[in-house]
């Protein structure tokens, strides 16, 4: 039976995984935290993976999983051409977010209607919604039908996030909770440091937004006060509905990476106000950044979105 085009999807993201290091050979891929990293069921996750087994690039051993093998040589990505191009839509998901971005499909629909409109089974459905609701635009109404919320729809509920993100990433490093976890640390210096030399300008763009977020996350983590880490999961979810129609302004990318590194090596001096104030810089001229798009919104031109 040929493969489905979700599990096709996701084989792609965890061979982007392995490519770009963030699997490394010989790491055990596990089904629930990779259907919890892309939204989905774990059975599409489970048909990636023996894909990606049929192919080479994972090891399946018996009664143990799946694991990473050596990357071949013929999988190093390619560099982007970063020519300016209009949104395509990669999977149905984005199709939908697209859509209701755009105010072609109405807040209130049915399952029944969204099969229809976008030939769906009902198990890739129950996917693509149960996707959206742990993104935060999407939500079941009681009894029947699905509403779609307008969270993070706007220019103004995207600067309304950044203004939240300005409040609680400051202050969660001046939490007397605090403490400087040594492995994030060196995991995301070396995360960052690769982004400058190479992966700026090879990878795709929503995997760049992707190492931006996690950046932040796992910086407020270290508070050790697991409601700004679920606060700023929970924000950067939404923020990514907007980011489905934009394009990422690669070379802001190189002075975002040197922010990081700068916001690292004060933390590592123990120079925890001057990091906090780095912070709010960073973050502040991330949205002094995005002020264009609400100006170009109405015309629905292709924004350059900053990836923090």
């Amino acid at each position: 039976m040929p493969a489905s085009p979700l599990a096709r999807n996701i084989a792609s993201q965890i061979s982007l995984l392995v490519t770009t290091g963030e699997l490394s050979s010989g790491d055990h891929l596990r089904t629930q935290h990779l259907a919890d990293k892309f939204g989905v069921s774990r059975s599409p996750v489970r048909e990636a993976m023996q894909i990606l087994a049929e192919e080479g690039l994972l090891e399946q051993k018996e009664n143990r999983g799946f694991f990473v093998k050596d990357v071949p040589e013929s999988r190093i990505i390619e560099p982007i051409n970063d020519e300016p191009k209009p949104f395509e839509v990669e999977n149905d998901y984005q199709r939908l977010a697209e859509d209701w971005l755009m105010d072609r499909i109405p807040a209130e629909v049915t399952e029944g209607m969204l099969r229809e409109r976008y030939d769906l089974t009902k198990a890739q459905l129950s996917d693509m919604l149960m996707r959206a609701v742990r993104e935060g635009w999407a939500e079941r109404k009681q009894g029947y039908g699905w509403r779609f919320l307008p969270v993070a729809k706007t220019p103004e509920a995207f600067e309304q996030i950044y203004r939240f993100r300005m409040l609680i990433e400051p202050a969660a490093i001046l939490e007397p909770s605090f403490k400087l976890d040594r492995k994030i640390i060196e995991e995301q210096r070396r995360l960052q440091q690769r982004m400058l030399e190479t992966d700026i300008m090879r990878l795709p763009a929503e995997r760049l937004v992707h190492n931006g977020s996690i950046f932040h996350e796992e910086l407020i983590k270290m508070s050790n006060n697991p409601f700004f880490h679920l606060s700023l999961v929970r924000v950067n979810q939404m923020r990514r509905l907007l980011e489905y129609r934009s394009r990422v302004d690669r070379n802001r990318l190189f002075t975002q990476c040197e922010e990081h590194l700068a916001i690292l090596d004060l933390l590592e001096r123990g120079e925890i106000l001057e990091a906090s104030y780095a912070m709010r810089k960073h973050l502040s001229g991330a949205l002094a950044r995005k002020s264009p798009i609400a100006r170009s919104w109405s015309q629905h031109a292709h924004e350059k979105i900053p990836a923090s």
